[in-house]
């Protein structure tokens, strides 16, 4: 049966669009509501932004994630659009699980916060000596996590990537991990914890990177 995704956010045909997958628990209308769609509109920016709901798909179905590409991506692309491909929390890993099952699909990546695994998972690269030493096994690989934990090992140099989290998040210290997988000019820390005290802030510095044009820019 195809999957069909839930998604909050008006399509413009900008030439640029951005898809952000909310974290564990989020609606999607939860990133409108805190204002993302108006820190576009603030700065003039020639970009379509979606948020698509994933509380029917989980990380362990990545490869059900056909309508995402074939239904937003794919679609935007063809008509000669920028994509980019983002999350947050849960998204964030969502986002790169699916730029690992399907390379080069996306033109930018932006992850605030993302979920870097669970210990178990983390742990099997750390007994190896940590990503570069690890050499998944088959068994590794039925891992969701551990396929994007082997996507971080080289993830793509040519991509343009934004990571940011809290200094005081939960997570802080596993998402830096994350980010060191990246080059130094993409990672981002603000004040704050798992929450949008911190990433609202972070969108806010994303948007002002220069990564989206204006309509006059685009044109």
């Amino acid at each position: 049966m195809k999957t069909v995704l839930r998604t909050v956010g008006t399509l413009s045909a900008a030439p640029q669009l951005l898809v952000m997958l909310p974290g564990a628990n989020m609606p999607p209308e939860e990133l409108f509501d805190a204002g993302l769609a108006q820190s576009i509109a603030r700065r003039g920016l020639a970009l379509d932004l979606l948020s698509v709901d994933i509380s029917e798909v989980g990380l362990d179905a990545v490869h059900a994630w056909d309508a995402l590409q074939a239904d937003l991506l794919s679609p935007a692309r063809a008509r000669g659009a920028r994509v980019w491909l983002g999350g947050i929390s849960l998204g964030g890993m969502v986002a790169m699980a699916h730029l690992a099952e399907r390379p080069g699909v996306a033109d930018g990546l932006c992850l605030l916060a993302p979920y870097p695994g669970s210990r178990p998972s983390m742990n099997v690269v750390d007994r190896a000596g940590g990503p570069d030493l690890w050499a998944p096994t088959a068994a590794d690989l039925r891992d969701p996590e551990l396929r994007v934990w082997q996507w971080l090992k080289r993830p793509p140099p040519a991509l343009p990537v934004f990571i940011g989290h809290g200094t005081e998040d939960r997570f802080a210290a596993r998402i830096q991990r994350v980010a060191e997988r990246f080059a130094p000019a993409s990672r981002h820390t603000v004040a704050g914890g798992h929450d949008w005290a911190a990433w609202v802030p972070l969108w806010e510095r994303f948007l002002d990177a220069g990564h989206f044009s204006s309509p006059s820019q685009a044109a």
